[in-house]
């Protein structure tokens, strides 16, 4: 149990910003499986498009610092592949 005054407030803020990267991350999934879907229904311009949504969801997820940049590289990195497949 937190004792000092700053530790309380660090538990408190660390609720708080666990709560906004979980949105941010929960966003950026939804982007990705957009493409996903759209790679599973062999529909290649919107797999495109939603490929074009996503990158900059994954950008900033990393901006943001929910993301490692290398994991965002790769994720991208496999949806075009996957995309460019179609």
């Amino acid at each position: 149990m937190a004792n000092t005054p700053q530790a309380k407030k660090r538990i408190r803020r660390n609720e708080k910003r666990a709560e906004i990267n979980g949105a941010r991350i929960g966003r950026i999934r939804t982007f990705v499986k957009k493409v996903e879907t759209a790679c599973a229904d062999a529909d290649k311009t919107a797999a495109q498009e939603a490929l074009a949504a996503a990158q900059p969801e994954l950008a900033r997820g990393v901006a943001r610092g929910v993301l490692h940049k290398n994991t965002a590289a790769r994720k991208l990195s496999r949806l075009t592949k996957r995309v460019s497949a179609l």
